[in-house]
């Protein structure tokens, strides 16, 4: 989409959406979390790909923290879009932090803007990126 396409209302409104994503993660507030995805989303990390019925357990074994987002590198085309924005997490605990990025895929529903997929990209100090080692939460199946 060249930039005389751009609907800035579009931006704005994902901007805010992954605002929100990094705010209610950051106060542990997991209907706000689901909100932020469209009824069908997923996350993915750490090998494995979770959906909205399992967040509240995924969310519950993590660490505790802050969750700070850079400003999204948005391509948003009609009803759709990709993204990527980065991260900088600060574990609540310890003050430890883990740093990286997220892949996404947007769709505009009835309600707004939502997150499709979320895909966490970890960058190590050895410079590696991966998606992370396997999480405290196991999917019961």
């Amino acid at each position: 989409m060249s930039s005389a396409e751009i609907n800035v209302g579009d931006v704005v409104e994902v901007q805010q959406l992954l605002a929100r994503y990094a705010v209610t993660i950051t106060k542990g507030d997991i209907d706000g979390l689901i909100g932020v995805f469209a009824p069908d989303g997923t996350y993915s990390a750490f090998g494995d790909t979770y959906t909205l019925g399992q967040f509240p357990d995924l969310v519950a074994a993590a660490p505790k923290g802050l969750f700070m987002t850079g400003t999204p590198l948005l391509e948003l085309d009609g009803d759709t879009g990709t993204g990527t924005q980065t991260l900088c997490f600060v574990d609540g605990a310890t003050h430890d932090m883990r740093i990286g990025y997220y892949n996404d895929t947007y769709t505009r529903t009835a309600d707004g803007w939502r997150l499709r997929t979320r895909a966490m990209t970890f960058i190590r100090r050895s410079g590696v990126h991966d998606s992370g080692r396997p999480h405290a939460y196991q999917p019961q199946g």
